[in-house]
């Protein structure tokens, strides 16, 4: 892991970690990355222009994520972070096998910390409040096949995807 650029530590909030920084050039239709740092509330993208004297920040908090997938390749891979409403996917391109597989497990390891079972509500509705010691417990909890979502015990659908379980 190289060493997280003083400009990016200015945008952290204050109780903010970095888990990874990940040095590299990624290449889109209308974006050009420098660099990715995975913290454990979102993943900052940094985009250098203007003869990289001056720079932006993107950033997906990992409640804003539903899914993330790993496509693995023989030297290289590529992770994608599908977003909960929509739009393009992050793509994080062209990362080697060794920095992919760490930076999934991260984003994982993140997104199942944010996405605990009855959490978020649909779009204008509000999070559902859950009394102490009611719930599934760890146990009783599986993940949707097709999105990734938590499911309680006895569900025949995905709350998040509509798909059946």
């Amino acid at each position: 892991m190289t060493e997280v650029p003083d400009d990016v530590r200015g945008v952290l909030s204050p109780n903010e970690q970095v888990q990874m920084h990940i040095r590299q050039k990624f290449y889109g239709p209308k974006v050009n990355v420098d660099s990715v740092v995975i913290t454990d509330q979102r993943i900052i993208l940094r985009h250098p222009h203007a003869l990289r004297l001056k720079k932006d920040y993107t950033d997906y908090n990992y409640v804003d994520i539903s899914n993330v997938v790993l496509h693995k390749g023989v030297l290289r891979s590529t992770i994608r972070c599908i977003l909960r409403f929509g739009g393009e996917a992050l793509a994080l391109d062209d990362l080697p096998n060794t920095d992919a597989e760490k930076a999934y497990g991260l984003i994982r390891e993140n997104l199942a910390r944010y996405q605990t079972p009855y959490a978020s509500g649909g779009a204008g509705v509000p999070p559902m409040r859950q009394q102490a010691g009611t719930g599934p417990t760890p146990a009783q909890v599986g993940f949707c096949k097709n999105c990734g979502t938590a499911l309680a015990s006895g569900q025949r659908f995905c709350g998040n995807c509509g798909s059946p379980v």
